[in-house]
């Protein structure tokens, strides 16, 4: 049989060249309410001066760039606004803009600090051709309140080169080749020696050999225009992995109810689960996306403490997940598109019920768990788990109860025999008093503690615990004693410490309380 050949790399590049100041203007409304046309610029403090990181397109026509510092700014435009800059709301919103993009294709990559690059391949006849594609982009990004240019190539490199530096030609090469230096991206000492060198194009610097362009400017130099061209790979990695399990749907027109899209969701699930049964699988985390008509993203995500195939309680999660949402879903003009991923998935087979019922026991203790989570929080509701450490105090730790239980178990006991460690632990351990103990090593005693005198009546010991290997020499061991007391109370007890050449212990201390 003759052998496909795989279809060519398309690649789409988003530039958004006013991204801080944009995302200002939606996040803000209030501070703009009218006052349309107003100047206004992001500001960042370099070197003891507040510099313009970001301008709007207001500014930008009275001549004010990025770069200036505020004060020739104001000197020009008397009514220029500042903002601060913070590269954590703009990253922020970049993120929002790649979750919206994933309507097109699940291979985004973030092209920090102003742009997306989208691969494309394959994806085009789904949108009647790559223009038709583009220009949907451009639309939702524009009723967004974002301008953005775009541009398709063989390879990232070309395609977010041609984005932000817009050339034409008869073919893709020629353009590429007609891009100043500067869109290769290298620094600004670079891309100055290139233009001193005369060599003011990309195609410039192509017709000259690369090894020589490497020597004499540096081997990122020739890197960045071998990957424009696209001779060599460019390293890429989507935001989002596309999960190994998802539907979604799509409609003709936008759904403004979120109730109906709820119940979408449902039939979504129902779906899914049939071809997670298919895989004896079970889900452990489900995440919806709601695709607004306007290009934002509702996301919602629900976790699972056991592989769970029960479309009413998954869809139960969803339901508490809603009513715990400060914002609650916004269809705005409508939802034109769901998806549900689940990017979890373990195995599930049926199980034997115990004629006891402890099996409904434990399903029902998972599903209160997992409603406590989704409600309260995945970090609220902890649970113990053992630890291989020989400090007391290190030999448990708590995590998330709807994580998975990590292997290893809790030490077993042995019939009716007493527990070697108390379920309640002191953190800080606390310091005893006026201790009566035998030298070397012998048993306390008598002791104060909290103002009371305690006579041991029984005592059991020493469990010498030393420091571990990578702590300080000088680290004290301890040595542990389970005491009772005339009255009948049993402590824990420890000596921090040891009895060397005729010098006393260190301290003494109560550590836990058995029960």
């Amino acid at each position: 049989m003759p052998s496909r050949t795989p279809p060519q790399r398309r690649y789409l590049a988003l530039y958004f060249p006013w991204l801080p100041a944009e995302r200002l203007r939606i996040a803000r409304p209030h501070v703009f309410a009218g006052r349309p046309g107003v100047p206004y610029a992001v500001i960042e403090k370099v070197k003891g001066a507040q510099r313009l990181y970001a301008v709007d397109p207001a500014a930008a026509r009275l001549g004010i760039e990025p770069g200036m510092t505020l004060a020739d700014s104001r000197a020009r435009v008397a009514e220029l606004e500042a903002f601060d800059h913070v590269p954590h709301d703009d990253h922020a919103w970049l993120e929002r803009l790649a979750d919206g993009c994933i309507r097109y294709t699940p291979w985004v990559m973030i092209d920090a600090p102003d742009g997306l690059v989208l691969d494309v391949t394959g994806c085009g006849h789904l949108f009647a051709g790559e223009t038709a594609l583009a220009g949907d982009a451009i639309v939702r990004l524009a009723r967004l309140g974002v301008v953005a240019s775009h541009a398709f190539a063989g390879n990232p490199d070309a395609a977010r080169a041609l984005a932000r530096y817009r050339t034409t030609g008869a073919s893709e090469d020629e353009a590429v080749r007609r891009l100043p230096v500067a869109a290769l991206g290298l620094d600004d000492e670079a891309t100055l020696a290139l233009k001193r060198a005369g060599l003011k194009t990309i195609g410039d610097v192509v017709v000259r050999p690369l090894s020589a362009i490497a020597a004499r400017f540096g081997g990122e130099a020739a890197t960045r225009v071998r990957r424009v061209i696209g001779e060599a790979d460019s390293p890429l990695s989507p935001r989002i992995v596309k999960p190994p399990i998802f539907v979604e749907r799509r409609f003709a027109e936008p759904v403004a109810r979120t109730e109906f899209a709820l119940e979408v969701l449902g039939e979504l699930m129902a779906e899914v689960i049939g071809r997670l049964e298919e895989t004896h699988e079970g889900g452990r985390r489900f995440v919806a996306r709601f695709f607004r008509t306007d290009g934002l993203v509702q996301l919602l995500a629900v976790d699972t403490g056991r592989p769970s195939r029960d479309v009413p309680a998954v869809l139960r999660l969803f339901r508490e997940r809603i009513d715990t949402l400060a914002d609650p879903i916004d269809p705005g003009f409508g939802f034109d598109l769901i998806r549900l991923d689940i990017p979890v998935a373990e195995r599930l087979d049926a199980a034997q019920l115990k004629l006891e019922g402890g099996a409904v026991a434990e399903a029902e203790l998972a599903a209160l768990v997992d409603r406590l989570t989704t409600r309260l929080g995945r970090g609220r509701i902890r649970r113990f788990a053992p630890r291989d450490r020989h400090l007391p105090e290190q030999a448990e730790f708590t995590l998330p109860a709807a994580d998975p239980a990590p292997p290893g178990d809790w030490p077993a006991l042995e019939p009716g025999e007493p527990p070697l460690r108390p379920i309640h632990l002191f953190d800080p351990p606390q310091q005893i008093e006026s201790v009566i103990a035998g030298v070397p090593d012998g048993p306390p005693r008598q002791f104060r503690w909290r103002r009371t005198l305690h006579d041991v009546a029984l005592a059991e010991g020493p469990e010498r615990i030393a420091a571990p290997w990578w702590a300080p020499r000088e680290a004290p061991t301890r040595d542990y004693y389970r005491v009772e007391d005339r009255r009948g109370r049993r402590l824990w007890i420890f000596r921090h410490g040891l009895f060397v050449d005729g010098k006393p212990a260190l301290d003494w201390y109560v550590h836990g309380v058995f029960a």
